[in-house]
């Protein structure tokens, strides 16, 4: 079974991750804040009303936000820049596809066995972060 925007709502703290500074790399993040970003253990707050959604994450190092439309372009300020986002649900996962300086990255965001799993690709370049429930 599928998961619903639904049920990726509510607490996330990060548990695993693998790949992170080659992919933050990837992305042109500097080593400086690479290695911080390395150490934080994020948690983020996902919330739906079935077409408005909005992902906070907080850590030590930084707390962001964005809010969007499903399926409607919006101007994303990340930790690493403005970027040119849209977030689309789709097969069970929420997938942001990211473009700036003619650059291109994909987040996928899925349930598996009752964690978030968060994949994101750049190039051939992937991070995987799994995140657990926080209730």
């Amino acid at each position: 079974m599928q998961a619903t925007i639904q049920q990726l709502v509510g607490g996330w703290r990060l548990v695993e991750s693998k790949g992170f500074d080659e992919y933050v790399k990837e992305v042109g993040v500097g080593m400086a804040v690479r290695k911080v970003g390395a150490m934080a253990k994020p948690g983020c707050i996902i919330s739906s009303d079935g077409k408005n959604l909005t992902k906070k994450t907080e850590s030590t190092l930084k707390t962001t936000q964005f809010s969007c439309n499903l399926g409607e372009k919006f101007e994303e300020t990340t930790a690493d820049g403005k970027k040119q986002t849209v977030c689309n649900f789709t097969d069970g996962a929420l997938v942001k596809h990211q473009e700036w300086d003619g650059k291109e990255s994909t987040i996928k965001r899925k349930l598996e066995n009752g964690k978030l799993v968060v994949e994101c690709v750049m190039n051939n370049v992937t991070c995987t972060r799994v995140y657990g429930k926080v209730e």
